[in-house]
């Protein structure tokens, strides 16, 4: 009998960072956060690399284009959550091509650039703490879901 392999659902997120402020995201009507500011952010496709899913994300929801080599990841989180675990990669971009738009207003109410240390109280958690990780050159955290047992 072969045993089933584990898996994990990978995403990527863009910090956009001009002038001391970081773009951030209002979700809605994903069933996730919504109500809550994230960044631009997705799940990876087929047949694709960590960072082309970054290049595609950004263009479908912020409408601009970013070359892989501007990519520059800086942190990783494992995340485990009570019925699947997420491992997320967050990328900067200090180079784009094009004006950011919000491309999907079905999923956001709006973009918004907010400074770095004055950031809305609500931010998505996890997001928070990622960046707050970055600032203090941090590369790497886990965290477990409560309810999980150990």
């Amino acid at each position: 009998m072969t045993k089933k392999r584990f898996r994990a659902i990978p995403a990527v997120y863009l910090l956009l960072i001009k002038n001391e402020k970081i773009l951030l995201l209002l979700r809605k009507n994903t069933g996730f956060e919504d109500g809550n500011y994230g960044l631009v952010s997705g799940h990876l496709e087929p047949n694709e690399t960590i960072m082309q899913a970054m290049v595609r994300e950004t263009k479908e929801e912020a409408g601009i284009d970013i070359n892989l080599n501007d990519l520059e990841l800086l942190h990783v989180l494992n995340r485990q959550e009570l019925d699947n675990e997420r491992i997320d990669f967050f990328f900067s971009a200090t180079n784009w091509n094009g004006d950011i738009t919000n491309n999907e207003p079905h999923k956001c109410d709006g973009l918004e650039w907010f400074d770095l240390d004055n950031l809305p109280n609500n931010i998505i958690d996890y997001i928070n703490q990622v960046l707050k990780d970055i600032k203090n050159k941090k590369i790497y955290r886990e965290t477990i879901k409560k309810g999980i047992p150990n």
